[in-house]
């Protein structure tokens, strides 16, 4: 049993003097037995129960990263900046180039970055992870001991991806099936019109794998325009046609921007009947490639973001930082309100807030996971907007520090 004291939870909203929204918080003390919380109650003055003082930092749900590459960062290695690449094939032509070199430090890289995500409030990582004929398995291998490291304090979705390509190389079919064989936890793809240029093949394999296997299917989708819609629209029909509802996970899914009226009105409710998760990095530097996020959570898509990779050979400035990425979509989409901040926080939270859209408290609640995030801050919209840095995570009633005492 462990009981924390003084915690700062959301439990409304309010309007002040000059009728501005704000959030209402209130302390709580939580009782947590078996990683969930089994009693919570108003903070009691008196000091009847010995438990660990949380001195009224806000607690929200712990955050997720649903894109990440933990094998590719540059992380714990010596400064290097990228090497300019021309197109998507250029860049995987200089990647493909140090990939030998890299397998050896993978394990110790990613164990770099999944120490910056505990350090950051996050407590579950969807990454793919290179399965190619230049290194076979050693990224999976690689990446497996760095969680398993971490195990008590994360939880992991391992995607086999082939990032240069299924139908490139004609050992890939059965690398990725070694690679599910071996501990991978779900199927990646990768632009089966601009890497493979077989649309329908391409995906038909990644169909037959992931159906074989029984597993989910995350895709790289680049391609943009009608290529990137089309792809998205085939495999849609596939997964009509063989019976793989609930199963997809569209990355990038850039064909799903600037749609017509028309194509909208084709694709959203497909997206929604057949639960496909759109998994996205906000990136802000190109406007045209920002998804339509507001819309797809209107047509009730779950949407996720990540950081995709940090510090590796394809950008020297992403930070890491999950909320950093929530933020910086705030700021890009204009929002500066308190609900739509406090709102913006089911992106990295698999779609929990403290809050519902009518500002009533619905988390945290008896028999919820004891995984949360303690931040120095007074209310969710505050963390959106400001980034505070100190922040402590609890995964399943275990407290994560970065010596590992706790």
């Amino acid at each position: 049993m462990k009981i924390l004291k003084n915690v700062r939870l959301e439990t409304g909203e309010y309007l002040d003097n000059r009728h501005r929204l704000q959030t209402k918080t209130e302390l709580f003390d939580l009782k947590i037995d078996d990683k969930k919380i089994v009693q919570l109650t108003p903070a009691k003055q008196s000091a009847e129960e010995v438990g660990i003082d949380m001195q009224g930092k806000l607690c929200l749900p712990a955050f997720k990263d649903m894109h990440n590459h933990l094998d590719k960062t540059y992380l714990s290695l010596p400064w290097k900046a990228c090497i300019p690449s021309k197109n998507l094939a250029h860049r995987l032509e200089l990647e493909a180039k140090e990939l030998t070199e890299l397998a050896e430090t993978t394990e110790q890289r990613a164990s770099t970055m999944i120490e910056k995500y505990l350090d950051s409030g996050v407590d579950h990582i969807r990454t793919h992870v290179n399965i190619d004929p230049f290194i076979g398995l050693k990224n999976l291998e690689g990446v497996q001991k760095a969680l398993k490291k971490y195990e008590k304090y994360l939880t992991a979705d391992i995607i086999a991806f082939p990032q240069h390509g299924l139908l490139t190389h004609p050992e890939m079919p059965d690398l990725l099936r070694k690679a599910l064989n071996s501990g991978a936890t779900m199927l990646g793809a990768l632009d089966p019109g601009g890497i493979d240029q077989d649309i329908e093949r391409s995906l038909q394999i990644t169909m037959d794998i992931a159906k074989e296997f029984q597993v989910d299917v995350d895709m790289h989708f680049h391609d943009p325009g009608q290529l990137g819609y089309y792809t998205m629209d085939k495999w849609l029909d596939m997964v009509e046609e063989q019976d793989f509802k609930g199963k997809t996970g569209f990355s990038h899914a850039f064909g799903l921007c600037n749609l017509s009226n028309k194509a909208w009105e084709n694709i959203y409710p497909r997206l929604q009947k057949h639960n496909v998760q759109i998994l996205t990095t906000i990136p802000i530097s190109m406007k045209k490639k920002l998804l339509p996020i507001e819309a797809l959570q209107r047509a009730d898509t779950f949407i996720g973001i990540g950081c995709d990779g940090f510090y590796d050979s394809w950008s020297p400035y992403v930070s890491g930082d999950v909320v950093e990425k929530l933020r910086n979509y705030c700021d890009y989409t204009g929002k500066s309100n308190e609900k739509a901040l406090r709102q913006s926080l089911s992106l990295i939270t698999n779609n929990l807030t403290p809050l519902d859209e009518n500002g009533h408290t619905q988390w945290p609640k008896v028999d919820d996971k004891a995984s949360f995030v303690f931040i120095d801050a007074v209310c969710s919209a505050q963390v959106a907007a400001r980034l505070p840095k100190r922040r402590l995570l609890m995964h399943e009633r275990n407290f994560y520090s970065p010596d590992k005492s706790q």
